[in-house]
């Protein structure tokens, strides 16, 4: 992904090894079918220069560190409003730089007899569930979303108020797993639980995380009054059934427990004026957005999950929401770096997002897709564009028996 790149994954399932500094993925892991199209290899200066984004120094070198003011005023903006910059203003943008680490160690699971399409490596496991790819190029967009999201939530891994003690905690969809990582990391005492359809996981992890590889759509296999918090984060286009969902938590959580939903409305806004209507990222995210409810997808459900989960039981229901800027036309520092990242992230899933709900959705043909694409990303690097995603957290609470039956 050019230079926007975080640490890299082994691609394991069920794992409870140890090791530190060692979370890595393995870059031969996308050699599992001879016969499948690679991924490229090229560098960014061989890529088409459309593919690209913009040049970028790293942030790993020396660079002025936010103070505490900005950081919090950032974090402020987020939820209330973000400041634009001045025009004519323009700080490169920054990303990652890593080095990544073999791993020979194969997983004999028919989950890691992965599906090919377009180009692009799909998961196995129940096939078609979830409509996005799930290799190398996928796995570094989905690491790069968790430090845009550190940076815009100040290193906030939750919003719920826990308690640091030993808990049972399952985090639904984890992906790549790195924000239960980093949640194991953060409560030594908890057992954590990543659960994904796709087994893409690291192998090494602390003592207290584990990874499986499950649809939690079907039915669960904890008993009732198990866990002491459910997580959820950027998943909203992967479930179909979110009352479903919630009920089925409701059901698992202990008395008193929290689940928390962290996700994004993928479709841009704007507040000043300065995005059209027949602006090519509103229109890309209108078509995702339309060929997905085609397979049972509400990609735009977000702002109902607080009533989903009051309906579904829950009390102490919490809703925030942050403003996640596209591109970096913030004033502030911070929510520069956020949009730059945030826009890296939208850039080079732009593939990725359409490809299934534009080509199996709507009937398009890839290049169709394609030749779409080109204004899209044009669009993405307008920055007089002020546009944003709104990202929802939602969390509440399990009653005990006494306010049940209130």
């Amino acid at each position: 992904m050019d230079n926007f790149r975080k640490e890299l994954h082994d691609s394991k399932i069920d794992v409870t090894d140890c090791s530190e500094n060692a979370r890595m993925r393995s870059p031969s892991q996308e050699a599992h079918d001879p016969e499948a199209p690679a991924v490229s290899t090229q560098s960014p200066n061989e890529q088409d220069p459309s593919q690209q984004l913009q040049k970028t120094p790293s942030p790993t070198r020396e660079q002025i560190p936010y103070t505490a003011e900005e950081t919090a005023d950032a974090f402020d903006q987020a939820e209330q409003g973000i400041d634009a910059e001045s025009a004519g203003d323009t700080d490169d943008d920054l990303g990652y730089e890593t080095e990544s680490v073999a791993d020979s160690v194969s997983l004999a699971s028919s989950a890691r007899n992965f599906i090919y399409e377009n180009g692009r490596r799909y998961h196995s496991f129940r096939a078609g569930s979830y409509l996005f790819p799930n290799d190398d190029r996928e796995q570094d967009r989905e690491d790069l979303k968790h430090a845009m999201y550190l940076l815009l939530f100040n290193k906030i891994l939750h919003f719920a108020p826990l308690e640091d003690r030993s808990m049972e905690v399952i985090d639904l969809g984890t992906g790549t797993g790195i924000w239960a990582l980093d949640f194991a990391d953060l409560y030594p005492s908890a057992n954590v639980l990543g659960v994904d359809l796709s087994p893409i996981q690291t192998n090494w992890v602390p003592p207290n995380l584990k990874f499986m590889v499950d649809d939690v759509e079907s039915e669960w296999l904890y008993s009732r009054n198990h866990f002491d918090y459910i997580h959820t984060r950027h998943t909203v286009q992967a479930f179909r059934k979110w009352p479903m969902l919630f009920s089925r938590a409701f059901k698992h959580l202990k008395p008193g427990a929290w689940m928390e939903c962290q996700e994004v409305k993928h479709y841009p806004e704007c507040e000043d004026g300065t995005m059209a209507p027949d602006n090519p990222m509103a229109l890309y995210w209108g078509h995702v957005t339309e060929g997905l409810l085609n397979f049972g997808i509400d990609f735009l459900i977000t702002p109902q999950l607080s009533q989903m989960m009051r309906d579904a039981g829950f009390v102490d229901v919490t809703e925030r929401v942050f403003y996640t800027p596209i591109g970096p036309w913030p004033r502030n520092r911070a929510l520069r770096e956020v949009g730059l990242y945030w826009r890296a992230v939208l850039m080079e899933g732009l593939e990725a997002i359409a490809l299934a709900p534009l080509t199996r959705g709507l009937g398009w043909r890839k290049e169709e897709v394609e030749v779409f694409l080109v204004s899209v990303r044009k669009a993405y690097l307008d920055r007089s564009t002020h546009a944003f995603m709104p990202f929802y957290i939602v969390y509440g609470r399990k009653p005990y028996g006494p306010e049940q039956a209130n």
